[in-house]
């Protein structure tokens, strides 16, 4: 190896803005495993799974229907 090398020519990775980033999310263990048995019949592996979806309903600005109670 070099002691020192030149990056002055380098440009800037072109794929960089599609890396992913890494999280801690919790989900509860039903969501789980229908992803894990989805992923055994398709052969893409559960996280891939769980990405895209997230991504579809963010693509299509999907939003979940919901009502909060207010507290009596």
């Amino acid at each position: 190896m070099r002691r020192q090398y030149d990056f002055s020519k380098a440009r800037p990775n072109p794929y960089a803005k599609r890396l992913k980033k890494q999280v801690t999310i919790r989900l509860d263990q039903h969501t789980i495993q229908y992803f894990k048995s989805l992923a055994e019949e398709t052969g893409v592996g559960y996280q891939t799974l769980i990405n895209l979806y997230l991504r579809d309903c963010a693509a299509s600005r999907r939003r979940l229907a919901m009502k909060w109670r207010t507290a009596a």
